[in-house]
């Protein structure tokens, strides 16, 4: 198992890209508390194993038809709810993030996946919108789900379709 001692603060436990688990700790944790980490995290790590997918691999021409695709449709979708939750993002950016389907950073400028493409349009719009709620609210209080709900009524179902659409 690959260990990664960064200026960190806490144990995290994950599997890469490559199916691969692996430890981020503390520079200065002891190997002794790592092992003890892992072995309390041995389900886990098994479930995620058995579970694991390669991630998809894209040809260029496939990347940027995905890419112009975003670069026409989220916009507008930003600039459909944007108005309805009284808010105005500072910037709107496409990018290949894997791992992530949007952002908001704290001066208020939303980036999105262009692998978000690939999901359906409810599930599109629960992205925008979730991110659109963070310019509101930069957590994920009751009161950011709230702002959600305002809109998206069925915000949990499209939360599923989320997850479950490949």
């Amino acid at each position: 198992m690959k260990i990664i001692k960064t200026n960190r603060k806490t144990l995290a436990l994950l599997i890469n890209r490559q199916g691969e688990p692996e430890v981020r700790a503390p520079l200065h944790c002891p190997d002794a508390v790592i092992r003890q980490f892992i072995h309390a995290h041995q389900r886990w790590i098994d479930r995620q194993l058995a579970n694991y997918r390669p991630p998809k691999t894209y040809a260029p021409e496939e990347l940027e038809a995905l890419r112009a695709a975003a670069r026409r449709h989220i916009p507008e979708r930003v600039a459909y709810y944007a108005p309805l939750m009284g808010v105005t993002p500072r910037s709107i950016k496409i990018t290949s993030a894997r791992t992530r389907y949007g952002s908001c950073s704290s001066s208020n400028g939303l980036c999105f996946s262009l692998f978000l493409m690939e999901k359906t349009p409810r599930a599109i719009d629960y992205v925008v919108v979730h991110e659109l709620a963070h310019i509101l609210h930069h957590n994920h209080s009751p009161a950011f789900y709230h702002e959600i709900g305002k809109i998206l009524p069925d915000y949990k179902t499209r939360i599923k379709e989320l997850k479950n659409c490949d």
